[in-house]
């Protein structure tokens, strides 16, 4: 297949203003900055996306024809397995992984190419008007400067998530408090003053900065110092669920930068993206099921859960008496003879049509945020089983602030959760109290923060709020 691509004097040859957005090469940062690329390009701008060719057959499927490609070559690493463009491709989405820290540096020598493309931008005076580029690409902003260009940082993140994080590596409230247990509240500066937060919904990572930080904290360090000094910051949410936040966040950024709340970046489109790789065999399946009748079950594209753990969750899923379509990253794993008669079990799936299915009643997810907001869009409760990074913050937002879901059980000494706690504990029960109507009735009404009433109308009314950016 031959893939359209832009020169640099094809970039902005039509006159139109035009806009560089540099994604990170992962699946769940990419896919927001697609629909956005979309959107900006309905609205008389020239949009360019700058990737590599190892992922610009998927980009090229998932953005329309008024959306320029830009491709730079993907550095060679002696540390990376042949072929690998895209952190999906890793065995797991480990930070702390010798495999993603070169990654991690494999993008960082795209610094020339990225340099290159703005002097021979800056040559035929057609500067963008400004890069949207991702977090984890913290060097963008240094070429930014040297012309003169707005960087705008974008994050996979809830304004919520982002400022907790942002406040607890500025402030470490844990020490100042002197908390000693995991689930002892405490509070964060510039958070409202009735919130309280606990080290259990704090990732690792953030627990305890005394100490020199490893190779990869010192990368987040420095990228984080690029990112509060960039030009602004666009955020995939919507103020009638971040909005409390979103004015806090922009506190930690430069004076004079913005931040804007977009989202949810899925809704840009009455299409959810092209039902490939078993797309439409998923969503043929739930054509046969009642509706609310089908639990869905996904952790993501980059988690990697243990063998043991998907095991337990097999039986508990078949012990709930649910049916079930659960997407697996493992391709290898076959569930215990005992277990899998109930569901359907995939490699990949559709997420944003499977949500939308009438048949779908609940959704069993790790709290990323893209699959939050999709969740919430399509007005489905969530079983919350945050695995790592900002997901226990996620977590904590969507059960406690927001009500649209519920907690998984605890996990046992070995660090499993067992079936009894997916059957008994959480799941049925999730199902049971928060499907239907239910979830998409008033959230948090009569608590003081605020109401949202049919979620998908809310979601919508963000999106048009959010794409207001001048």
């Amino acid at each position: 297949m031959t893939i359209s691509t832009a020169s640099a004097a094809a970039i902005n040859e039509g006159k139109k203003e035009h806009i560089l957005i540099f994604p990170f090469m992962a699946h769940g940062h990419t896919i927001p900055l697609l629909y956005l690329a979309a959107e900006l390009s309905t609205r008389n701008l020239q949009v360019t996306v700058i990737t590599t060719p190892g992922n610009a057959t998927s980009l090229r499927h998932q953005l329309p024809s008024s959306v320029h490609l830009y491709l730079f070559p993907f550095p060679q690493s002696p540390l990376l397995p042949t072929g690998v463009e895209s952190t999906d491709l890793l065995p797991t989405f480990d930070l702390h992984s010798a495999l993603h820290s070169a990654f991690i540096a494999a993008t960082a020598l795209l610094r020339p190419n990225f340099h290159h493309l703005l002097l021979d931008l800056h040559s035929r005076n057609s500067l963008p008007l400004c890069v949207i580029s991702d977090f984890f690409l913290p060097w963008t902003l240094d070429v930014c400067r040297l012309f003169s260009v707005p960087r705008i940082v974008f994050h996979g993140m809830s304004a919520f998530s982002l400022y907790l994080t942002k406040a607890i590596c500025l402030h470490q409230p844990q020490k100042l408090a002197g908390i000693v247990s995991d689930e002892e509240p405490f509070i964060v500066p510039g958070a409202p003053l009735d919130f309280r937060i606990t080290l259990s919904d704090v990732p690792k990572d953030l627990h305890d900065l005394s100490d020199s930080p490893d190779p990869e904290m010192q990368f987040l360090i420095e990228a984080g110092y690029s990112d509060v000094n960039s030009w602004g910051v666009i955020v995939n949410s919507f103020a009638a669920l971040d909005g409390g936040w979103h004015k806090p966040l922009e506190s930690m950024y430069v004076a004079g930068a913005r931040s804007w709340l977009v989202g949810p970046l899925s809704l840009h489109s009455e299409a959810s993206l092209p039902c490939i790789n078993g797309g439409d065999e998923c969503l043929r399946w739930l054509n046969g099921k009642p509706k609310g009748s089908v639990v869905y079950v996904s952790f993501g594209t980059q988690a990697h859960v243990e063998r043991e753990q998907l095991e337990e969750l097999a039986h508990g899923l078949e012990m709930a008496g649910w049916d079930y379509l659960w997407v697996v990253r493992d391709e290898s794993f076959r569930p215990p003879e005992a277990a899998g008669k109930k569901g359907k079990i995939v490699a990949w799936a559709s997420q944003s049509a499977v949500l939308q299915h009438e048949a779908v009643g609940g959704f069993v997810s790790h709290c990323g945020w893209n699959s939050a907001l999709e969740s919430i869009a399509a007005g489905k409760p969530l079983l919350a089983w945050p695995l790592f990074a900002d997901q226990t913050l996620n977590a904590k937002l969507l059960v406690e602030e927001l009500g649209v879901g519920m907690r998984i059980g605890k996990a046992g000494e070995n660090g499993v959760v067992g079936r009894e706690v997916v059957e008994k504990g959480t799941l049925t029960e999730l199902i049971e109290e928060l499907r239907g109507v239910q979830a998409r009735k008033d959230i948090g009404a009569g608590d003081g923060r605020g109401e949202m009433k049919e979620e998908k109308v809310l979601v919508q009314m963000g999106w048009q709020d959010g794409v207001k950016i001048a």
